[in-house]
């Protein structure tokens, strides 16, 4: 194989990754949305689902970075930042910003399990 044609096949990997990232964001976003509907937030759009999804995991990421020599209170700032991001972006209260976490996560979790079991039954 030349050299030319490695190049060929890595970016074809980079661009295949960087597809997929963007549908699992998408996906997540879906998910997000759902559950801030579920949770009782007004007007919740795909994207604010995306600002959401991206600058909670961004933030939070950031957050547990910088404290990370607080082992466990790092990751337990970080979820409280992602929560605030939440909050944040949908304008809604603390307790429903939970609650549109939890539920995506909880719709997200169903859904993957259900792909799961129909995938191990083919």
């Amino acid at each position: 194989m030349s050299a030319l044609g490695g190049l060929t096949l890595l970016g074809l990997g980079v661009g295949a990754t960087v597809f997929v990232g963007l549908i699992a964001l998408l996906v997540a976003a879906y998910f997000m949305k759902l559950g801030a509907k579920v949770a009782g937030i007004e007007n919740p759009t795909l994207g604010k689902s995306l600002v959401a999804i991206l600058g909670g995991g961004i933030l939070a990421g950031i957050v547990a970075a910088v404290l990370f020599f607080l082992p466990v209170i790092n990751v337990i700032i970080a979820f409280i930042v992602y929560i605030w991001v939440i909050k944040a972006v949908f304008n809604t209260g603390w307790g429903r910003a939970f609650l549109a976490w939890l539920i995506s996560i909880i719709i997200a979790g169903i859904t993957f399990f259900i792909l799961g079991l129909i995938v191990a039954a083919l």
